[in-house]
């Protein structure tokens, strides 16, 4: 027997871990942890951390693309850390093309508010993720921006790009991101900071009116989703009437069976026809 989309939307949400976005922002709104887990990452000190702001949204003008940020967070010196769970490593450098594109946003963001180029901030941009997005098998891939000829001499622009990867093998990391990343690979928690992330997730996902939000999100995807596939199928469809029609013309095949085949009107048909083709049907 089908499930319902409603029964679908409860297994989903039945099934959610700290791999995906939704649980992530969710279970990064605790601020120890978000803070505990920047630390590690960088082996750095933060004093204070300001409250996530879950998927930021920056929209620079109502003509341009919005970017949704999964979490945004600032600390006492106003350095700014963007933190994305990715499981799907796209086309070609879509990835690493989305990092670039994130940087320009905030800093766009930033200068939109007053601030001058030479006080932009220092800025983060982490991404973790579900595969290896290089294929070189390290656990953590660090960049910033540096000179070919001097390797040694950094830009010095203050912005980092850093990916991590939760099936890596080399590299030594932090006992607690060695254990966080086996943690997003599905394996079982392990180390107290870990410990506590699952505690985090098992107890987002006894919160019913969280539960209600995601399976509301859910439905209203699914519904868009089968809205899009039936205009996409309904298109195609039109399109290749279309088609058919062209060829059937080139072919010199009667207009009334032409109309009957496809399904199209006289008038319609007609526009789909050369300047000669034209002529020649006079």
């Amino acid at each position: 027997m089908a499930q319902s989309t409603e029964e679908r939307a409860l297994r989903a949400w039945e099934e959610l871990s700290i791999s995906d976005n939704f649980i992530f922002q969710r279970v990064m709104q605790n601020k120890n942890l978000c803070k505990r887990l920047i630390e590690r990452i960088l082996h750095i000190k933060i004093r204070e951390l300001d409250y996530p702001h879950t998927e930021k949204s920056i929209d620079l003008r109502l003509d341009s693309k919005s970017v949704r940020l999964d979490v945004y967070v600032e600390d006492e010196s106003g350095t700014i850390y963007n933190i994305e769970m990715q499981t799907t490593k796209g086309h070609g450098d879509e990835l690493v093309k989305r990092t670039r594109y994130y940087q320009g946003m905030i800093d766009m963001d930033l200068l939109g508010k007053g601030v001058y180029y030479d006080q932009l901030r220092q800025t983060y941009i982490i991404f973790i993720c579900t595969f290896d997005p290089f294929g070189m098998d390290e656990r953590i891939y660090t960049f910033r921006n540096a000179c070919l000829e001097i390797p040694h001499l950094l830009l010095g622009d203050g912005a980092a790009k850093i990916f991590l990867n939760a099936k890596g093998l080399k590299g030594v990391v932090d006992a607690d991101i060695e254990n966080f990343l086996h943690y997003v690979d599905g394996r079982e928690a392990a180390g107290v900071f870990t410990e506590t992330l699952a505690k985090e997730v098992e107890r987002v996902k006894h919160q019913d009116e969280t539960r209600r939000e995601y399976m509301t999100l859910y439905m209203e995807y699914q519904k868009h989703h089968q809205e899009g596939v039936k205009e996409g199928l309904q298109r195609g469809r039109r399109e290749g009437l279309i088609a058919m029609a062209r060829s059937l013309l080139a072919l010199n095949v009667p207009l009334d069976v032409i109309e009957k085949s496809s399904g199209m009107t006289r008038e319609e048909i007609l526009t789909l026809q050369t300047p000669a083709a034209k002529h020649d049907r006079r």
